[in-house]
């Protein structure tokens, strides 16, 4: 799912299930998750194996991912990437880094968000557009989508600026493609300066999105130019 919203360039690979759950870790990696409870210790080492195998469709040697600054990933030199997981399904996107400038992918339960949590996340803005949204395609559970973008639209910033970017720092509008199959594209236009790539200071970014097998995820990719 994860790979027909990136480009070409982007090597993905999901799980399914436990697959993946019983790979080894590196002993720096295991050390991590010595204490945690086995769901933690089963995603953890899951969307570790899907980076791995990643790393080898790129000819890079398998190697630790080890967290860093706010916990988002440490990619060998050379390479971009993200990983996301929720219950039941994990993937990792890595590209060369003189490809792409940044990547960013998330996957999430296709159901409601929790009470409370959308007036937390989305613009007002952002809640008027996605009452229309589902207006038109009630099928899809659009604050899901919204809260998904926005981790997507994140974990592809984080790496370009080292800094915080909170939900409400990002205003997405979402669309959906014509047709039944519920996917489509996402433009974040940043409510903060943003960062500057390829010698230009950029003020959005853009992603797409689908849904299907109980998820809905999210792909945000960022070019050099």
């Amino acid at each position: 799912m994860i790979e027909e919203l990136l480009p070409d360039s982007v090597v993905a690979v999901e799980a399914y299930g436990d697959d993946g759950a019983d790979a080894p870790l590196y002993p720096e990696e295991a050390a991590l998750v010595e204490r945690a409870v086995a769901k933690r210790r089963r995603e953890f080492t899951a969307v570790r194996s899907c980076a791995r195998r990643a790393m080898d469709k790129l000819g890079v040697p398998p190697q630790p991912v080890l967290p860093g600054e706010r916990g988002a990933p440490r990619w060998p030199d050379g390479l971009a990437g993200s990983m996301t997981h929720c219950d039941g399904y994990c993937a990792a996107a890595l590209v060369r880094a003189a490809d792409l400038a940044s990547v960013g992918i998330d996957a999430e339960p296709h159901g409601p968000l929790p009470d409370g949590v959308l007036s937390s996340v989305a613009l007002p803005a952002e809640a008027e557009r996605l009452r229309r949204l589902a207006a038109d395609r009630p099928d899809v559970h659009w604050d899901r989508l919204l809260f998904s973008a926005k981790e997507s639209v994140y974990k592809a910033w984080f790496p370009l600026t080292g800094l915080w970017l909170d939900f409400t720092e990002a205003d997405i509008e979402i669309h959906a493609d014509p047709g039944e199959r519920p996917a489509g594209g996402f433009r974040a236009d940043l409510l903060v300066p943003g960062p500057t790539v390829g010698g230009r200071r950029l003020g959005h970014f853009r992603g797409r999105w689908t849904a299907g097998r109980g998820l809905v995820v999210t792909a945000v990719s960022v070019p050099h130019g």
